[in-house]
């Protein structure tokens, strides 16, 4: 199989790309012909070195990657979910050492694999998974009900515009912060209220929602500066391990998407919500394995909107 990795930590220049022999498929697993993987944040701490703070043994070489969409090639004689060769699927890898979803050919369990969503692109598809699970286990830690507030920071990040979308499918009025250049995304998005980017995320809340929200999902890394935009009694999810110290009987909790890995159901939902019209899929540009680091890159320095996606065709 041909990969895009890494041997050594460091910028994006570490990339490159690699030959491993394929590994043989075991009877509930499926093997997927893999022709997009989306370039997520967490690959970015992967690369840099930074996923050593999480993970003390992190083994190189490494394979980064979290989300593909491709053909089955091949079923494992126990395969129940009726993904059968020739559908187009999508999924969530992983990672772990030379297992990610940068490679042209993947073997998973199959209750990763779901086909992709109708009258999307591989390329569209492969921004789904990862980030529309994620944004669904934040919505399901917050655990609001209909009519319910949350605040939700970055929105117009993947992340972000994934849990406006999905909140408002669960009913809840949602507000978002935003530079001026994306008022026009949000809007489109769902978003009920929008605050300014550059003034005070917690007053500006307060200013529309005096007792706060109900709950807040931190995509932008705010930790302890959102803090009180909650109410009291109220719920805050982060996505980058942070929980805040105990205060006003606040529910703190770190959305960690392998929570949802092999989820078939939620993920299946998913497509379901795309094809529905619930949930819009965003691709910021594609880039080919050779230039994997060009994607890297660019999410460094931030402000892209959708995924950055390897394109294997």
């Amino acid at each position: 199989m041909k990969t895009v990795g890494f041997k050594k930590f460091g910028d994006p220049e570490v990339l490159e790309v690699m030959e491993f022999p394929d590994n043989e498929i075991g009877s509930e697993d499926i093997k997927i012909k893999n022709y997009a993987s989306a370039v997520n944040p967490t690959d970015i701490v992967s690369r840099s070195g930074l996923i050593k703070h999480f993970i003390k043994d992190f083994s190189l070489p490494c394979v980064p990657g979290m989300d593909f969409a491709g053909i089955v090639e091949e079923v494992g004689e126990n395969v129940k979910t009726g993904v059968k060769v020739g559908d187009s699927v999508m999924g969530m890898v992983m990672p772990n050492g030379i297992h990610g979803a940068y490679s042209d050919r993947l073997i998973l369990n199959q209750f990763a694999v779901v086909k992709i969503p109708k009258n999307t692109s591989f390329i569209e598809a492969a921004t789904l998974p990862m980030n529309g699970l994620t944004a669904r286990l934040s919505l399901d830690l917050l655990n609001l009900k209909k009519g319910q507030t949350i605040a939700v920071t970055g929105g117009p990040g993947a992340y972000g515009g994934y849990v406006i979308q999905l909140a408002k499918a669960d009913g809840l009025i949602v507000i978002a912060d935003s530079n001026e250049s994306d008022l026009k995304l949000l809007k489109d998005l769902g978003a009920d209220h929008i605050i300014p980017r550059e003034k005070n995320f917690v007053e500006e809340i307060r200013r529309i929602f005096p007792k706060g929200v109900d709950g807040v999902a931190d995509g932008a890394l705010l930790n302890e500066d959102a803090i009180g935009a909650v109410k009291d009694n109220g719920s805050f999810t982060s996505v980058r391990n942070f929980i805040g110290e105990p205060q006003r009987n606040i529910n703190f909790t770190a959305t960690w998407v392998s929570e949802y890995n092999c989820d078939f159901k939620k993920l299946d939902k998913l497509r379901q919500q795309v094809e529905d019209g619930l949930i819009t899929l965003r691709v910021a540009d594609t880039v080919k394995p050779q230039n994997a680091a060009e994607a890297h890159k660019r999410l460094d320095a931030g402000g892209t909107r959708g995924r950055m996606v390897i394109s294997w065709q």
